[in-house]
């Protein structure tokens, strides 16, 4: 077995962790010669160089990106292996999770996961989009794009947009489109999309990457164009339309997971029309060559259950 200078990794992956070698020396506690010698010996076994320093700008080349891949995950299941053979039953993972999933869906559910695996510690690191899937960034992921080879995926949701407004607000459509005289219950009425847009709508920016998109495609899937007369109002997140939405301010276009809980059901009503499906599914994701982590497949376990419990998830899909 050629293995190249065992001491060198953990310094080569706090040096890039960190992008700095005296930050590094100052983890490792060791000094920034010490730190310097180990990275040069390493680029000296590897025949590549591993950073491009500038004056005090230190990035890694292409390689060393490539490398570091291989390192952190290396030296996180050497990590893992000690512990369990130690008997340490505690497993601390990140896991990065987009801002809203986490908001309305994870985090009421994590007292559920704290007392089923007390030994399992979540550290959520949010994003407002798409995780980069590496170690480097977390040790697992909720992502829309199962693109990456190195990992494996798990389903969770296929998600769907569908229109939402205040009890308030609901009350306030049924005396403009004079309903009034029927029961009101939403489900026993249906209202056409020419209804819908004689109200303010709230739109996402972030669903469909542009102005009004999420809306167009809600038009479109019912063989319409959005009414030119539509009052438009623009929001970056759905968590922020939907915040608009509860203080009477229109209609929003939501999905299952950020009305999943039963303070929000008793707070939103779902008008009967129809839903759009956005074409994303959003997955749970984790690097292949760490599946045998028993932190990992708890988590991945309990995700799907929680998917299936709360109606994100058919039981039997995959």
């Amino acid at each position: 077995m050629k293995l190249p200078p065992l001491k060198s990794l953990p310094v080569f992956e706090a040096v890039a962790r960190l992008n700095s070698f005296s930050l590094a020396a100052a983890e490792l506690a060791v000094s920034q010669s010490a730190v310097s010698h180990q990275i040069k010996q390493l680029e000296t076994y590897l025949g590549e160089k591993l950073f491009w320093r500038s004056g005090r700008t230190l990035t890694l080349t292409d390689e060393g990106r490539q490398y570091l891949d291989g390192v952190s995950t290396a030296l996180l299941q050497i990590e893992r292996a000690s512990e369990e053979l130690l008997g340490h039953e505690e497993a601390m993972l990140r896991l990065s999770v987009f801002s809203s999933f986490a908001v309305r869906w994870l985090v009421p559910r994590l007292p559920d996961l704290k007392r089923l695996h007390p030994q399992l510690e979540l550290s959520l690191e949010m994003s407002s989009e798409n995780p980069v899937l590496s170690d480097r960034v977390a040790d697992c992921f909720i992502t829309v794009k199962p693109t990456s080879p190195a990992f494996s995926y798990e389903l969770l949701y296929e998600e769907r947009l569908f229109p939402v407004c205040s009890q308030d607000y609901w009350q306030k459509i049924r005396r403009e489109l004079a309903l009034d005289d029927v029961t009101g219950d939403p489900a026993s009425l249906s209202l056409t999309p020419a209804q819908v847009a004689e109200f303010p709508l709230l739109s996402t920016h972030s669903i469909y990457n542009r102005q009004g998109g999420d809306w167009k495609a809600w038009y479109r899937e019912a063989g319409l164009n959005l009414p030119a007369s539509s009052r438009l109002l623009h929001s970056s997140h759905m968590l922020l339309s939907l915040e608009a939405a509860r203080f009477h301010q229109g209609i929003t276009l939501t999905n299952d997971y950020m009305l999943s809980t039963r303070k929000d059901s008793e707070e939103f009503v779902r008008l009967p029309t129809h839903s759009v499906m956005t074409g994303d599914s959003f997955y749970f994701a984790w690097k292949t060559s760490r599946r045998r982590e028993r932190g990992i497949q708890l988590l991945r376990r309990w995700l799907v259950s929680q998917a299936i419990e709360s109606g994100l998830r058919r039981e039997d899909a995959s």
